[in-house]
């Protein structure tokens, strides 16, 4: 693990995502390496505190089950309190603010980016014991489930597609296909799957790129340096 000391991010962020990359190929390492990046920019940010308001949020879904091993049932209400109730959303409005790349901003604001929203979904869904990939698709950062989860059985396909930024509706591979090719119609050129699970440290190093390009679009070098530095941090040693 690098010892170096940051030029440009503050040194408690630093030191935190430091101290939480060891853990990052677990669930709770990925939501606290995102916590830890936050901190460059946020006083607030609190790793206690954000897995409080996740395991409350998977509270109130076991409260609502009779049996908890029901995969659809505890699916159900997940989508029921997180996208109904709670209205977890994308930010269409402020798309490019780096605090929808967040958790305790996205947990507060319950707007945020897709690969974001998918965290907080994927965190809280393992937290009721049902496992979540996230999909580094193109332009357009997915949920996925197994499809005997959702009840959405289409042919053979054993995948469910889940896009929480569009409110956690259910999406057919052709139709997460689709949504890819809007978005990125340069994902097609060869023949690779798109729609790839993406380990922790491709879906923490995504995070902090896309942070990197918000705060190059607002003229902010000195947190796009930052963020630089936090690349490289991982990188090394995630």
């Amino acid at each position: 693990m690098p010892l170096h000391e940051p030029t440009h991010c503050r040194l408690d962020a630093f030191t935190a995502l430091r101290d939480q990359l060891p853990e990052l190929g677990t669930t709770s390492g990925l939501v606290r390496s995102a916590v830890a990046v936050s901190m460059h920019e946020l006083d607030h940010a609190d790793i206690i505190n954000v897995e409080t308001e996740l395991d409350d949020y998977a509270e109130q879904i076991l409260d609502r089950v009779q049996n908890a091993s029901d995969t659809r049932a505890l699916v159900a209400h997940t989508h029921l309190l997180l996208f109904e109730e709670a209205r977890f959303r994308g930010n269409l409005g402020d798309y490019d603010n780096p605090r929808n790349s967040y958790p305790s901003s996205v947990l507060r604001t319950r707007l945020g980016l897709p690969i974001m929203l998918v965290m907080i979904y994927k965190a809280v869904l393992e937290r009721v014991g049902v496992h979540v990939e996230g999909i580094n698709a193109p332009g357009h950062f997915l949920a996925a489930l197994p499809a005997a989860a959702t009840g959405q059985i289409v042919g053979d396909d054993p995948v469910t597609f889940i896009d929480p930024f569009a409110g956690g509706r259910l999406l057919t591979r052709d139709e997460a296909l689709a949504r890819i090719r809007q978005a990125a119609p340069l994902a097609f050129i060869d023949d690779l799957d798109p729609l790839q699970p993406a380990s922790h440290k491709q879906w923490l190093l995504r995070l902090v790129r896309n942070l990197m390009t918000g705060f190059e679009r607002m003229d902010q070098p000195d947190d796009l340096a930052a963020m630089l530095e936090m690349t490289r941090l991982i990188e090394e040693g995630g």
